[in-house]
């Protein structure tokens, strides 16, 4: 492996570092009481490289696009939309350790309990489900525009979000499995 792999290795050291320091001292201090400048020295990086990593402190408890859903979508065999989703997010789990299974539970219980973290993930929500909407729609054969892919997406990640607050709450739920029997649930027409 090249430099750039090595490269790459170091930016992904040093930006699990920030963020593993960065949620010890939320967990110590609270998330307002924590600065950015403690996290850089917790980290021992300069603000600077803080700043190359995330341009703002809501950033590191911020969802992102969830890259392993993302792949597992665009590999999915075609099918109904919920059945494709919730084949997504079974594969999404299935390539995490539990350690970044752990990790990412923690920022959720940050990003859902936090008022200005809830705000900063719904102003990022649109992009990714726009583009969770186009890799659906060439799993499903449905327009991206079609408005039965926007209902089954409205319904495959409102039972997302419900699962994750209970998870947020209960972190000896098993978040993946829960999720997983919620999907298929949905997937079987919410038979009661």
């Amino acid at each position: 492996m090249g430099n750039g792999g090595l490269r790459e290795r170091k930016k992904a050291r040093t930006r699990e570092t920030i963020l593993r320091e960065a949620f010890r001292l939320f967990r110590e201090r609270g998330y307002h009481a924590t600065t950015t400048e403690q996290i850089a020295e917790a980290a021992e990086v300069s603000p600077a490289t803080f700043f190359r990593y995330f341009p703002a402190k809501e950033d590191l408890v911020a969802l992102d696009r969830f890259p392993p859903l993302v792949e597992a979508l665009a590999a999915q065999p075609p099918g109904a939309p919920v059945t494709v989703l919730r084949g997504a997010f079974r594969t999404a789990f299935a390539s995490l350790t539990a350690e970044e299974i752990a990790a990412g539970h923690a920022r959720e219980v940050f990003a859902a309990t936090v008022p200005e973290l809830v705000a900063a993930n719904l102003r990022k929500a649109s992009g990714f489900l726009r583009e969770v909407g186009e890799l659906l729609a060439g799993r499903t054969g449905h327009d991206a525009d079609d408005p039965r892919l926007r209902n089954a997406m409205g319904a495959v990640f409102g039972v997302v979000t419900l699962v994750w607050l209970q998870w947020a709450r209960d972190p000896s739920l098993d978040g993946p499995t829960e999720l997983d029997e919620a999907l298929a649930h949905l997937e079987s027409g919410l038979r009661m």
